[in-house]
C-alpha cells in the first residue's frame, strides 16, 4: 500500500484549481496511463481510510471522544446527604430523589465530496494523479472533522440537534444554567468559562485563571486527566517565559505592576539543551503528550504549541488522553458501524469503481464536560468573541 494516502493531510497542505469535473481536458478503463490497475488503486485508498479513520489529527482526539449516543443526561446539581443521630422511637428521614439532570445533545450532520472521475480522466491519468485528488480529498475531510471540534470548544454559541436537544459549548453564563457545586464550593448562574483578558499580551494570571477554572469544577489530576495549556506558538513563546516572583509581561500605561507569575516555567525532558543556576525540584514534563509535542510546564498544566489553535486565544483542557471519555467534546457518529468515519462510495459502474465514487462522513460535536476546559481571548477588551477558523 502507498502509505502516502494515510499521512497526516496537514503536513503538506495541497492546493489546486477550481471543482469540478476531472475530463479527458485535463490531462490529454481499467488502469491509469502509467499501467496501474485501477481496481488495485481502489483497494489501497479503502485500506489507507481504515488507517485514516484511526488516526484523526492528533490535537483534536485529545480534545474529543468517540459517541453515538444523541444526548447525555449530566446531573446538573448535586445535593449529598447527611446521616442523623437515632432516637429511640424517631423515625429517620428517607432519601430524597436524585439530582435533576439536563440532556445535553450533540448535533449531526452528513458531509460529501466526490472525485468525478470520467473514463476519459482514468484512462489518460497517472497514478499519481489519481491519488493527489484522494489526497485533496482527504486533507479536505480532516479539516472539517477538527473545524469542527475547536470550532465547539472555542465558541460558546448554543446549537440545537436533529432531535431537538440543546447543544452546548462551555459554562457561558449566559443560557440560564449553573454549574454543580464541587467540595463544597458552589457557582453562580454567570460562571463563564469564555473569558477576555483585558490586555493585548498574554501574562501569568490568564493561564492561572484559566487552571482554576477547570480545576474548582473538579478536573485536572484528581479526576484522573492531565491539564494542557493549548496555545498558539505566539502565546506559547510567551509562556515559556514566566518565572516565579516576576512580572510576566511589560506593564501597561499607568498601571503599578504587571501580573507577578506564581510558578516557573520548566521546559519538558525534550527541550534544547540550556544551563541554570537552580536545581529543578520534582519531576519534569515528558516529552509528549497523546503523541504531540509537549514543551515544558506551568504550575500543573502542560504546554502543547499548535498553529491549529487561533493566534491570540488560549486553552487550558483536562485531557484524559487520545479519544478518552473524560475529554470534553464529544465526536457523535452514527450508530450503526457502516456509516460510521470517511467512507468511499463506489460509483454507478460496478467494474470501475472510483468513476463518480463519493467520500462521504456523518457525525456531529457537542460539549459533554462543560467544565473540563476554559478558553481565554488575548485582547483589551473585555468580552469574549469566538474565534474564525480558516485554514
Amino acid at each position: 500500500m502507498n502509505t502516502q494516502l494515510a499521512r497526516d493531510p496537514y503536513l503538506t497542505p495541497i492546493f489546486g484549481g477550481d471543482s469540478g469535473y476531472a475530463t479527458e481536458g485535463d490531462v490529454r478503463v481499467n488502469q491509469t496511463a502509467d499501467g496501474v490497475d485501477l481496481n488495485v488503486i481502489y483497494a489501497e485508498v479503502s485500506q489507507a481510510l481504515s488507517l485514516y479513520n484511526n488516526g484523526r489529527t492528533r490535537i483534536a482526539s485529545l480534545l474529543s471522544y468517540g459517541t453515538t449516543a444523541i444526548a447525555d443526561a449530566v446531573p446538573q446539581s448535586i445535593g449529598s446527604e447527611s446521616f442523623e443521630e437515632a432516637s429511640e422511637f424517631g423515625v429517620p428521614q428517607g432519601v430524597r430523589e436524585g439530582a435533576e439532570a439536563l440532556l445535553l445533545g450533540y448535533t449531526f450532520k452528513d458531509y460529501d465530496k466526490a472525485t468525478r472521475f470520467s473514463w476519459k480522466f482514468l484512462r489518460d491519468a497517472s497514478e499519481e494523479q489519481v491519488r493527489s485528488v484522494v489526497t485533496r480529498i482527504l486533507e479536505a475531510d480532516n479539516k472539517n472533522v477538527n473545524t469542527a471540534i475547536l470550532n465547539r470548544l472555542f465558541n460558546p454559541t448554543e446549537l440545537l440537534s436533529p432531535e431537538k436537544h440543546r447543544v452546548f459549548g462551555l459554562w457561558n453564563g449566559s443560557d440560564g444554567l449553573t454549574p454543580p457545586p464541587h467540595m463544597g464550593k458552589s457557582f453562580l448562574s454567570t460562571e463563564s468559562h469564555y473569558l477576555a483578558s483585558g490586555s493585548a499580551i498574554i501574562d501569568s494570571a490568564d493561564i492561572e485563571d484559566l487552571i482554576n477554572k477547570v480545576k474548582t469544577k473538579g478536573y485536572g489530576p484528581q479526576s484522573g486527566t492531565q491539564l494542557l495549556i493549548l496555545a498558539n506558538p505566539a502565546e506559547g513563546e510567551l509562556i515559556q517565559a514566566f518565572k516565579k516572583g516576576l512580572e510576566s509581561r511589560p506593564r501597561i500605561g499607568a498601571e503599578p505592576s504587571a501580573p507577578v507569575a506564581k510558578y516557573d516555567f520548566i521546559p519538558s525532558v525534550s527541550a534544547p539543551a540550556y544551563l541554570t543556576d537552580e536545581n529543578v525540584v520534582g519531576q519534569v514534563a515528558p516529552a509528549e503528550f497523546g503523541a504531540l509535542p509537549v514543551a515544558g510546564s506551568y504550575g500543573p498544566a502542560w504546554l502543547i504549541e499548535s498553529y491549529f489553535v487561533p493566534a491570540g486565544y488560549v486553552a487550558v483542557v483536562a485531557s484524559g488522553g487520545p479519544n478518552s471519555e473524560r475529554n470534553p467534546v464529544a465526536f457523535r457518529q452514527h450508530t450503526n458501524p457502516a456509516y460510521q468515519g470517511l467512507r468511499l462510495i463506489p460509483g454507478p459502474v460496478p467494474a470501475y469503481p472510483l468513476q463518480e465514487s463519493i467520500f462521504s462522513r456523518g457525525f456531529g460535536t457537542g460539549v459533554r464536560h462543560r467544565g473540563a476546559a476554559a478558553v481565554m481571548q488575548i485582547t483589551p477588551g473585555l468580552s469574549y468573541t469566538a474565534p474564525t477558523f480558516s485554514w
